[in-house]
């Protein structure tokens, strides 16, 4: 459990901000970028459930997509099974990671057939037909899909939850390495969340799969993972074992979120105040500090390193020595 599967350094990921193409075009300035992911350190451990948990637009989805190399880092390294990642291993790499998207209605190829769909991922392994078609009726089985019954209809014959089976189906069918799922349940009615969160979790039991599990909702997280990472405006700002972060978050925007969480013992939410900054233009120091009831001058001074202790990291200039030595 302890070898990382997934290695990230310095990950960053910076897209134009292409609605500013014209004026840059006019007076000759220099372009502008998004900053969606910026010096993310990370490391996923074989056969564990990493949660990353944030608000949108916090960078989620674009370090998801590097790691299951649909998209490519603007800066960093990425190691994958203890080997870098790169443009001509790629190809090689990808065949080992499998990604489950948020709406699947819109990653199901309506012309296809539900058996079509699933032994999609098996075209690329020369495998014969015989053990393709063996291997798309044992996937859809495992998540609960009878192959006589589901095999030849289509997306648009199935409920959400039966559509979201299917993309699971899909991710786990060529029997990966690694799985990252991006909001898999957050398009389904309460119910069939709790349903498709079940069989994820007995997936994970089963055959030992490794997720990274993407949400911006801290109670499934707190469900799901072993471990969780909060990320905030293209920043990892803590992380470690679930249950130290989620019973004594130390990070005030980590605070924030579990504030906003419904439970038995508070009836009145506090979501964080203020809004997520520009990524075209992110606040000096801790990207946090505009909406920080603890704000110090060295917050917007300089960016606090993501330091640990006691199995869990933290960034923030409430924690460490650095801290008085900045203000000295």
């Amino acid at each position: 459990m302890d070898e990382p599967i997934v290695r990230a350094i310095k990950l960053r990921k910076y897209f134009l901000a292409t609605k500013h193409g014209i004026l840059e075009t006019l007076f000759r300035r220099k372009p502008l970028y998004v900053h969606a992911v910026d010096d993310v350190d990370l490391e996923i451990r074989r056969g564990e459930i990493l949660a990353l948990v944030g608000e949108s637009g916090s960078g989620k989805t674009t370090i998801g997509r590097i790691l299951a190399t649909l998209e490519k880092p603007t800066g960093g390294e990425l190691y994958f099974e203890g080997e870098r990642v790169t443009p001509s291993n790629v190809k090689q790499v990808r065949k080992r990671i499998q990604m489950v998207f948020q709406n699947p209605m819109e990653s199901l190829d309506p012309r296809m057939s539900v058996r079509q769909v699933v032994e999609e991922p098996l075209r690329a392994l020369g495998l014969s037909g015989d053990e393709r078609r063996r291997r798309v009726e044992d996937a859809l089985t495992a998540v609960g899909l009878e192959p006589s019954i589901f095999n030849y209809r289509r997306p648009r014959d199935l409920s959400g939850g039966q559509r979201q089976r299917v993309a699971v189906a899909r991710a786990i069918v060529s029997n990966p390495k690694f799985i990252v799922l991006d909001e898999p349940t957050s398009a389904l009615d309460a119910s069939v969340q709790a349903q498709v969160l079940n069989l994820l979790v007995e997936l994970h039991r089963a055959y030992g799969f490794t997720y990274l599990f993407i949400t911006h909702n801290i109670s499934v997280a707190r469900y799901i993972a072993d471990r969780v990472a909060v990320i905030y405006a293209g920043k990892i700002v803590e992380s470690g074992d679930v249950r130290s972060v989620m019973s004594e978050p130390r990070h005030p925007y980590s605070q924030a979120l579990l504030k906003s969480v419904p439970t038995v013992e508070r009836r009145g939410l506090e979501p964080p105040t203020g809004e997520v900054p520009s990524l075209i233009a992110p606040p000096s120091g801790c990207r946090f500090h505009p909406r920080c009831p603890y704000v110090m001058d060295v917050c917007r001074r300089e960016e606090p390193a993501l330091l640990g202790a006691d199995g869990v990291s933290v960034a923030c200039w409430l924690y460490g020595a650095k801290r008085v030595e900045s203000d000295a």
